[in-house]
C-alpha cells in the first residue's frame, strides 16, 4: 500500500506523521514544492520576519526523522497530474508513481490583484520562508511602507515593520479591518491599537496601480497616492484546487470533500486551506485556513487511511499576534448578528460573545489566553451559555464552566 501526499506544509507533514504514529507500514511519499523540509508558516509574518528566530525553529521535524520514519521526501517537486484510471500521479520532473491513498494537501497561493506595477522590484508576496526572508532584508532599509489588505497577514506584518521603525499604511478595501473573520468590535479594537503604534490605515481603498521607475515609488488607489519604497500585496489567497479540477473531481473554490476529507473519488482525500467541507459550526460549505484545521483534518485522513470512519468534526479556532494584541477566536463567529463585549476601561484586554439569535456563535478574545482556552472547552461540549447570563455586569465566563461543570 503505497499513500502520496501532494503537499509539504502542516497538513502535508500531519498526515505523514500521524499514519507512521498509528501503525501504518506501507509506504509514504511526501511532495513539497519548496527545498526545505516541512515548516511552520504563522511566525513568517512575526517572529521569523524580525529576526527573532532562525529557520531551524521553523521546521516541524529535523530531516532525520523523515529519514527515521521511512517517509520519503521530495522536495522541490509537484504532482503535476492525476490519472485516476491507472492509480498513479505524474510529478512536475515527468516521473510516475503508483498511489493506493493520494492525499491533497496543496494549499492555497497569494491573490495577486491584476494592476499595473503588481510586477516592480520592491512589491513582495507572504506566503513562504523564502518570501519572508526576502521581505525581512528589504524591511532593513525600508523607510516607507504600504501594505494591501487589512487582514492578518497584512496587520501582523504591519505590526512587525512598526516595531522596525518603518513607516506603514495599511490600504483596505472593505470598510473594516478583518472584516471576513471578526466581529466588528474586534475590528474597532485593532483599528485603534494599529493607530496607536502609527500605522495610518485607509478604508474603501481600491487600489488601481502601482508607480514606479523599475522600482516602486508610491501606490495608487481611486482617490489618492501614497508614497512607499516597499509594498506588501497581503489581498487575500486563492484554494490551489486546479490539480483536483483537472482530474476532474469537483470544487468550488477548494476541493470539496465528505464528512470524512474524501473527495467523489474514495482513494483521494483533500485536507487544509485547500479543502471545502460540510461544517455544524457554519451555515453550509466552509473552507479554513488555519492551523488547527489542518492538523486536524490530516488526522482524520490517517484515521480513516488505518481504518475508522470517525468525521471531521473539530471546533475550528484562530489567533493572530500583531504587536502586543493576541487575538485569539473560537468558533466561526462571521454568522453572529448580536455581540455582547467585555472591555475593561484602561486594558488592553477584551471579550466578544457571538451569537445568532441565542445561540453562542464563537467567542472572540484580546489578551485573555484564560477566557479562551474556557471559550473552547464550552463550545466543545454539552454547555450551554445564553445571551441574558452574559448581560450580568460581574459575568465570569470561568466560574460559569466551573458551576455547570459542578452541577
Amino acid at each position: 500500500m503505497n499513500v502520496i501526499i501532494a503537499g509539504g506544509g502542516q497538513a502535508g507533514f500531519q498526515v505523514a506523521s500521524s499514519l507512521r504514529q498509528g501503525g501504518y507500514r506501507g509506504g509514504i511519499v511526501l511532495v513539497a514544492e519548496e527545498n526545505r523540509v516541512p515548516y511552520q508558516r504563522p511566525p513568517l509574518s512575526k517572529a521569523y520576519l524580525k529576526e527573532d528566530m532562525g529557520f531551524d525553529r521553523l521546521e516541524l521535524r529535523p530531516e532525520s526523522f523523515y529519514a527515521a520514519q521511512s517517509i520519503e521526501l521530495r522536495l522541490g517537486e509537484t504532482v503535476a497530474r492525476i490519472d485516476r484510471g491507472a492509480g498513479t500521479v505524474v510529478l512536475g520532473s515527468g516521473e510516475s508513481l503508483a498511489f493506493d491513498h493520494l492525499v491533497l494537501a496543496t494549499g492555497a497561493r497569494n491573490r495577486v490583484l491584476p494592476i499595473p506595477g503588481a510586477d516592480l522590484a520592491g512589491v513582495h508576496l507572504l506566503r513562504s520562508a523564502e518570501d519572508a526572508e526576502g521581505l525581512r532584508g528589504a524591511l532593513r532599509t525600508a523607510r516607507r511602507m504600504v501594505i494591501v489588505g487589512g487582514g492578518f497577514i497584512g496587520l501582523e506584518v504591519a505590526a512587525s515593520a512598526r516595531a522596525k521603525g518603518v513607516a506603514v499604511t495599511v490600504l483596505e478595501a472593505a470598510d473594516r479591518l478583518m472584516g471576513r473573520v471578526v466581529s466588528p468590535a474586534i475590528s474597532a479594537f485593532f483599528l485603534a491599537a494599529h493607530r496607536d503604534m502609527g500605522t495610518d490605515v485607509h478604508f474603501g481603498a481600491k487600489v488601481v496601480g502601482i508607480r514606479g521607475d523599475g522600482r516602486v515609488a508610491a501606490v495608487a488607489t481611486e482617490t489618492g497616492t501614497h508614497e512607499a519604497d516597499l509594498v506588501l500585496m497581503a489581498a487575500g489567497v486563492i484554494p490551489n484546487d486546479e490539480l483536483a479540477a483537472s482530474a476532474g473531481l469537483p470544487t468550488a473554490s477548494g476541493v470539496i470533500v465528505d464528512a470524512t476529507m474524501t473527495t467523489e473519488d474514495p482513494r483521494i482525500f483533500a485536507i487544509g486551506d485547500c479543502a471545502v467541507f460540510e461544517s455544524r459550526h457554519a451555515a453550509g460549505r466552509v473552507r479554513l485556513e488555519s492551523v488547527q484545521n489542518a492538523v486536524d483534518q490530516a488526522k482524520c485522513v490517517a484515521a480513516r487511511i488505518l481504518g475508522g470512519t470517525i468525521p471531521y468534526d473539530s471546533l475550528p479556532w484562530f489567533w493572530s499576534d500583531q504587536g502586543p494584541y493576541k487575538l485569539q477566536i473560537v468558533g466561526i463567529t462571521s454568522g453572529a448578528d448580536h455581540v455582547h463585549v467585555v472591555h475593561v476601561p484602561g486594558e488592553d484586554r477584551l471579550i466578544a460573545y457571538c451569537f445568532a439569535a441565542e445561540r453562542l456563535l464563537g467567542i472572540e478574545t484580546v489578551n485573555r489566553p484564560g477566557d479562551h482556552m474556557a471559550g473552547r472547552r464550552l463550545l466543545s461540549s454539552e454547555l450551554r451559555l445564553s445571551r441574558a447570563e452574559i448581560e450580568h455586569g460581574d459575568f465570569d465566563l470561568r466560574a460559569h464552566i466551573a458551576a455547570l461543570t459542578r452541577a
